[in-house]
Formats: C-alpha cells, sequence, structure tokens
C-alpha cells in the first residue's frame, strides 16, 4: 500500500486552484496527510520568522536616497521587538528624539506639506523589505507630476499604524500613508498595507483611514496596482477632505494614474 493509498481525497480539490487557501488537503485516518502537515509547520515558521525579523531601516534608506527621494528615520516609544510585541500601544507614539526631529524639520520647512509617506516595519519586516520602496516610488513620481509637495519619506522602526498619525501632525502633513508590514498569515509571510489619513493627530480612529491591502506582486496586488490606488485615494481625499468609511476606493473605474517604472 502507498500512500496515496491511504489518504481520502476531498472532493472539493478541484477548487484548489482558485485559492491559496488550505482547502480540500484530504485525510489520512482522522487525521491531514503528512505532506500538507508539513507544509503548515512550514508557513508557520515563516511567520514567525517574519514577525521577529529585524527591520532593515537604513537600506530602505539607501534604496529611496538612490532613487532621489529625501529621507527621515525615526522609532517609536517600543525600545525593542520583545516590548513593541507585548505593548501595541508604544508602538504607536514616538519617542522624544524623533518627536523633536520631526518638529524641527517642520519649522525648516519652505511650505506645508501636502502628504507624507511612511514607511514602518510593522508586523512583517519582511514586507517592507520587499514592497514599500517600490511602492513609494511609483506613488511619489505622479504626486511630484501632480505638483503636490511631499515631505521626506519618514522611515519608522517597531511602528504600529497609528503611530503615522503622530507623524502627520508634527510635520504638518495634510495627509499621511503608512506602508506597514501586515500580520503574517499561513498563505503570506511578506504582505503590505497602506494606511491613508486625512488630517492626521493623535487619537485619529481606524473607521477614519483608508486601507490598501494584501500588496504582494505573487497573490495580491503588484506595487503598479497599489501605487493607482494610493494615488487615487489621496486625490479624492485632497478634493474631499475626508478618509475612511465615507471614501470609497473607485480606482478600477479610472485608467492609470501611475507610470510603469522601466
Amino acid at each position: 500500500m502507498t500512500g496515496k493509498d491511504i489518504v481520502t481525497a476531498n472532493p472539493w480539490q478541484t477548487l484548489r486552484r482558485f485559492t491559496s487557501a488550505r482547502i480540500a488537503l484530504g485525510c489520512a485516518g482522522g487525521s491531514l496527510p503528512t505532506a500538507p502537515m508539513l507544509e503548515l509547520q512550514l508557513a508557520h515558521a515563516r511567520a514567525r520568522d517574519a514577525v521577529h525579523l529585524p527591520f532593515e531601516a537604513a537600506a530602505i534608506q539607501a534604496q529611496l536616497t538612490a532613487i532621489g527621494l529625501e529621507t527621515l528615520r525615526v522609532h517609536s516609544a517600543a525600545p525593542n521587538r520583545e516590548i513593541y510585541l507585548r505593548r501595541p500601544d508604544l508602538g504607536r507614539r514616538l519617542d522624544g528624539a524623533s518627536r523633536s526631529l520631526l518638529e524641527s524639520c517642520a519649522d525648516l520647512a519652505a511650505q506645508a506639506h501636502d502628504a507624507v509617506l511612511v514607511i514602518a516595519d510593522g508586523l512583517s519586516a519582511l514586507a517592507a523589505h520587499h514592497h514599500a520602496a517600490g511602492v513609494v516610488a511609483l506613488a511619489q513620481a505622479a504626486l511630484g507630476e501632480r505638483g503636490w509637495h511631499v515631505a521626506p519619506v519618514v522611515v519608522a522602526e517597531q511602528s504600529r499604524v497609528a503611530l503615522g498619525d503622530e507623524i502627520g501632525e508634527l510635520l504638518r502633513a495634510a495627509q499621511v500613508a503608512i506602508l506597514i508590514g501586515e500580520r503574517p498569515g499561513l498563505s503570506s509571510a511578506d504582505s503590505l498595507g497602506v494606511y491613508l489619513t486625512h488630517a492626521p493627530r493623535v487619537g485619529r480612529s481606524d473607521a477614519e483611514r483608508n486601507c490598501i491591502s494584501n500588496i504582494r506582486p505573487d497573490g495580491g496586488l503588484s506595487h503598479l496596482q497599489a501605487a493607482h490606488k494610493l494615488v487615487y485615494l489621496m486625490t479624492e481625499a485632497r478634493r474631499r477632505q475626508l478618509t475612511g468609511v465615507a471614501l470609497k476606493d473607485a480606482s478600477d473605474d479610472v485608467a492609470l494614474l501611475v507610470q510603469r517604472s522601466g
């Protein structure tokens, strides 16, 4: 008797080609077959590794500098990864040195910022490493073509989504978009999310943000698609002076707003 002979096939197996979700895995007695069980354990290990992977903030700054973008580097009030994971509240506020840096930059700015883009590790530094600079480069170029005055890109360590509110408020930006690693799942460990907030300030709620999720070319949104959605939402947020539940994403109904790189 071979391994295949003792595995009971699932009648939904033909549907697996439509999804990366773990469906129709079959069974061996009362358990999963060995191969799907090992794949599950590997996916779980990759997700754990993504959560604990050190954030290469300097490397991201170097990528952005190489394409002509200015950067600022800040840190949340969570001094290390262990405290960041145990104290989500500290990841939502800046440390003292970072607040002083942004206040000084705002005082020196020649004009008000229409927006600031933030790259943050969140719960998957891997996502920021793989995707953030690519999306920022496309979005920043498109906004520049439209005459937006965008602040230097802020690279934030040990960050939660709401840290963008304080960054935007201190830089006196009309909008903030934070590109942040999403919580790793068992289908993807490197999914990037973008959260856009109009008139950012400490205390904004999630209902006042727009989210673009699952940015990863292999199985999610491409960098080009994500940048297009972001520029559309930022343009509409500027026109309507709001973000959140009242602002719907109709980007699929308009022509591409960003230029393909290369």
